[in-house]
């Protein structure tokens, strides 16, 4: 890809805020000072809940929004004032991304090929449809894909003008597991072309595939690293507890543990413990003590789940 703007980061967001309704009382301040910057030809992810300012930074990023205050620039270009360059080295999948489901799966690439005034894309079709593995359902109507397929299709027609920089808003959210992967497993393929990715996601199982991650929460970022880095940074281990009932125990436990330092996964618990204490002898026997029977107790090293979720009660 030939470079843009001379710059060897693709993002930089300087003291960003974006102010919905300012001076009134329906005043909301969705991203808050959020300063970044993303690297080029990395997968980069935004995680956080729903109203963390995810989406919000998204849209400013790619310019569909415009801040309220701080300044954006994409590929070394300002967003304020180089918008219309900007806009020809990035794609953008929404949440809502509107493929049209009475034209098939070839038909949708044709297209948004012609939204963006591609010239001959033929070739750059096929192999779009090859790489997302839609080759097999060209003559399929859109409308009658699974969620998965349909994801796939929004990614080719996000990529058919080849983009430097796409951003894609929480791509897999409502889409099973095994298509996930499958996602997760194109975007990584993606990288090989040197494309920038940047996603917004609420898993945090797919967060540890990217290079970097942005952990956010009411429009603040509270750690930006790899997520090797950002495990390693957390002062704590994990003691994970299998037994017969776990809302039991966990009612239990709040007698003689924080409950900020408990957190339900499924069928087990996880006690967020300080490095070198001695509460993984002490919190089994006080379980068995009021009659819970333990099945395994392990300890761990935390996850990028156990971290976000302890940063954000914290």
């Amino acid at each position: 890809m030939t470079p843009v703007g001379g710059t060897p980061d693709a993002i930089v967001l300087d003291r960003v805020t974006k102010i919905y309704e300012p001076g009134t009382a329906n005043e909301v301040r969705a991203v808050d000072d959020l300063s970044l910057t993303i690297r080029r030809g990395e997968i980069f992810s935004l995680v956080g809940p729903d109203g963390a300012g995810k989406t919000t930074a998204i849209r400013m990023m790619c310019g569909v929004l415009e801040p309220t205050e701080g300044a954006i620039r994409i590929l070394g270009l300002d967003l304020h004032t180089q918008r219309a360059e900007m806009k020809k080295h990035v794609g953008y999948l929404s949440q809502r991304f509107s493929l049209y489901g009475d034209l098939t799966v070839s038909e949708n690439i044709d297209f948004f090929a012609e939204i963006h005034r591609v010239g001959d894309f033929r070739a750059r079709k096929e192999e779009l449809l090859e790489f997302t593995r839609l080759s097999a359902f060209r003559d399929r109507l859109a409308g009658r894909l699974s969620g998965g397929m349909k994801q796939k299709l929004a990614l080719a027609c996000t990529l058919i003008h080849t983009p430097d920089i796409i951003f894609l808003d929480e791509p897999t959210t409502g889409v099973d597991p095994v298509s996930r992967r499958d996602f997760w497993k194109i975007l990584s393929s993606l990288l090989r072309s040197g494309i920038t990715i940047v996603v917004s996601t609420p898993y945090l199982d797919e967060a540890e595939r990217s290079a970097r991650v942005a952990l956010m929460n009411k429009g603040r970022i509270l750690q930006c690293d790899t997520p090797e880095r950002v495990k390693e940074s957390f002062p704590a281990e994990v003691l994970e507890i299998v037994c017969d009932d776990v809302r039991a125990a966990l009612d239990r436990l709040q007698a003689v543990v924080e409950r900020d330092r408990i957190q339900l996964f499924g069928d087990r618990l996880h006690v967020l413990m300080p490095r070198g204490s001695g509460e993984a002898e002490s919190i089994p026997s006080a379980l068995s003590a009021q009659g819970i029977r333990i099945s395994t107790v392990r300890r761990m090293p935390p996850s990028l789940e156990d971290v976000f979720i302890a940063r954000v009660n914290s």
